[in-house]
């Protein structure tokens, strides 16, 4: 972690409790935070605050207010922040869930969502379960209980069925054709590799460590090398090539 990371997280903490008060019962560094493969200039800073009750819609009017990046300059590529009821953080549900969702930083669109409803489904639904049991294993607490007390995984098969949704999602979105390096096709190469691990071996890597992962016995591994090049400024793979990659790793995690 950066030297100004803890710095801002604990100034963004400071925030949510002079808004939330004592409703606010946990917060927690997601994501790359959590997993130990936070990378400056790429990664985001992920934060998920648990509350006791729905907060008043002008309770996280106030936050967003005190939290976006105008207000609270992140130091990272951006914060993705995500308020949830303590109960229901705890309940293993796979639906979104969420009281409040920020995006927000210098170089990733703004983004503040105070409902699930209002979240577009060509977005994807399946995010917030999956971060939950990321955060169910690695999240740094921040404040409250452990993060493995806090949050709870989806049944194996719902979560199977997630991942399944989140590799679908990934081949949907556009590629260009051809053999040209496709910016991106390396995060969906490294994401599939990371869905792969956890069906196959039940653990939440890092996306580059769970490439190297993969690549030990994967005939495939030149590809998954060169993606992990990719996130240290090497040409990313094809878009064909990822696209090819992700269908195989689809079909024996829906074949498992």
């Amino acid at each position: 972690m950066r030297d100004d990371v803890p710095g801002y997280l604990a100034d963004l903490l400071r925030r949510a409790r002079d808004v939330l008060g004592d409703e606010l019962a946990g917060a927690y560094a997601a994501g790359s935070l959590g997993l130990g493969a936070y990378q400056p200039g790429r990664s985001d800073v992920d934060v998920a605050l648990l509350v006791a009750a729905p907060p008043t819609v002008a309770a996280k009017r106030t936050l967003v207010d005190r939290l976006r990046h105008e207000s609270l300059p992140c130091p990272a590529r951006g914060l993705e922040l995500v308020v949830y009821r303590r109960d229901v953080a705890a309940s293993g549900t796979p639906e979104p869930g969420f009281e409040l969702e920020l995006n927000t930083g210098a170089t990733m669109p703004f983004r503040a969502t105070y409902d699930p409803v209002d979240r577009p489904a060509a977005d994807g639904r399946f995010w917030y379960a999956l971060d939950r049991s990321i955060l169910r294993q690695s999240g740094l607490t921040l404040l409250g209980p452990p993060a493995a007390d806090a949050f709870a995984d989806p049944d194996p098969a719902t979560l199977r069925s997630l991942l399944v949704d989140a590799l679908r999602w990934w081949l949907a979105l556009p590629t260009p054709p051809g053999d040209a390096p496709a910016p991106g096709a390396e995060d969906a190469v490294l994401g599939a590799c990371r869905a792969l691990v956890r069906c196959r071996d039940g653990v939440w890597l890092g996306k580059v460590d769970a490439g190297r992962r993969v690549a030990a016995d994967d005939p495939d591994a030149a590809l998954i090398h060169r993606a992990v090049a990719a996130r240290a400024g090497g040409p990313p793979p094809s878009g064909p090539a990822a696209r090819a990659f992700q269908r195989r790793v689809l079909a024996r995690i829906e074949a498992d």
